[in-house]
């Protein structure tokens, strides 16, 4: 290799890494502050209601947003997109931590629902610009290996946040908490602000068709594309049937082992932990040559364990359970992430992950809202059955369309 592709490789390298490491930075405070509304509101209510309220208070925006952020990752600069929506985020999570001050967060739970519902207005706008940057630094045939790397990190964060949200709660106050996540969202922007990424070919172009002709044609493109199409509704069919395994635990873990922030410590950290171990699988392997193929297994793999979630009865089982099924978390995630990166132009990314986005922030509420009430007359364990069977059977049929 000469010397000048040593030195453009280095400078690639290490460009996606503080890339991924400013990202890191301000999940870290995001996922913390996160962690310990949903606690909050698990402890003060035992409610499915109000847990499908937070839920949706935090994932309906960002279904809303992602459709304009994706429009806007195409159009103008993702680097300013992704620091002016982390710092609004930082800014109303700052005037909730005055809040918390001056009352009782036993009386600030409809306030949490307004915050949460700000917050991920923010991550509407800044996930898609996120996903679009990675492929504009990165190059294509390393894809999967740096998607899986970044999903390990992210996981790793998220592994550490429920230890540092119970440590702080069992020792300090919630807005505690809320102080942290503004500490690391001007930290990781700080260090994104040196990062250099150059202008998408949209952004220079951005004069030559108006917002709802760029929004419409990603649309079509979308429809029109039958792998891309395919890709999106499985992600999206993917992320409602693993509402009951994945978001209703918490009051699982509640109503069936017990009420403690130790069962929900270990629970959540558990399930990070399968997930940077199927990240750091992923970045070591590459994954099968044939991106589907990893897709379907991590289907496969995900269905069976939630599956056997559903039968247990001893936490500690549960606890291993729950560990191998989040390793096919990134599985999934990250093939049908690079599948898009390798098939769709980069002018239209942005939009494309913007949709991607929807998928998450549309099915997960709707999934929330469905299973969430229905968590409080049916057991959440046959919940969990059923939707494990369904993704078995999924997996099946990107099987048959495969061949």
């Amino acid at each position: 290799m000469e010397t000048n592709d040593i030195q453009k490789e280095q400078a690639w390298r290490r460009k996606t890494a503080l890339f991924i490491i400013s990202q890191a930075i301000t999940l870290f405070g995001s996922s913390i502050v996160q962690m310990a509304i949903i606690w909050q509101v698990a402890l003060e209510t035992s409610s499915g209601l109000w847990l499908t309220l937070l839920t949706l208070s935090s994932t309906i925006p960002q279904t809303v947003i992602s459709l304009f952020g994706g429009v806007w990752a195409d159009r103008y600069s993702r680097k300013r997109l992704i620091i002016g929506a982390d710092l609004s985020i930082a800014a109303v999570t700052l005037l909730l931590a005055i809040v918390v001050l001056f009352r009782e967060t036993a009386n600030i739970l409809p306030l949490l629902l307004v915050v949460s519902a700000l917050r991920s207005f923010g991550s509407g706008i800044q996930t898609p610009a996120v996903s679009a940057v990675i492929p504009q630094i990165v190059p294509e045939e390393q894809l999967i290996r740096y998607n899986g790397i970044n999903g390990s990190m992210m996981s790793i964060v998220q592994f550490a946040s429920p230890a540092v949200a119970g440590a702080i709660l069992a020792v300090g106050s919630f807005h505690w908490i809320l102080l942290l996540d503004v500490a690391t969202a001007i930290i990781g922007n700080g260090i994104l602000c040196f990062i250099p990424i150059s202008k998408q070919k949209g952004e220079e172009q951005k004069q030559s068709n108006s917002f709802f002709s760029d929004m419409k044609a990603g649309i079509s493109y979308a429809v029109k594309d039958q792998k891309v199409k395919n890709l999106l509704l499985t992600y999206g069919s993917f992320i409602f049937l693993s509402v009951p395994s994945s978001f209703l635990t918490v009051l699982l873990i509640e109503r069936t082992f017990g009420d403690s922030y130790m069962y929900l410590t270990v629970n959540e950290m558990t399930g990070f932990a399968g997930m940077v171990l199927g990240g750091i699988l992923l970045g070591t392997w590459g994954g099968f040559k044939d991106r589907m193929k990893t897709l379907i297994y991590g289907l496969l793999g995900f269905g069976l364990l939630s599956l056997g979630l559903g039968f247990m009865d001893n936490f500690w089982l549960f606890a291993i359970c729950m560990f191998f099924m989040s390793f096919f978390i990134p599985v999934v995630q990250s093939s049908t992430t690079t599948i898009l990166q390798e098939h769709v132009p980069a002018e239209k990314q942005g939009r494309i992950f913007g949709l991607l986005g929807t998928m998450y922030s549309g099915f997960m509420p709707l999934g929330t809202a469905i299973f969430g009430p229905l968590a409080d007359t049916v057991r959440i364990q046959w919940l969990v059955i059923i939707c494990g069977l369904l993704l078995i059977g999924m997996s099946g049929l990107q099987f048959l369309r495969k061949n």
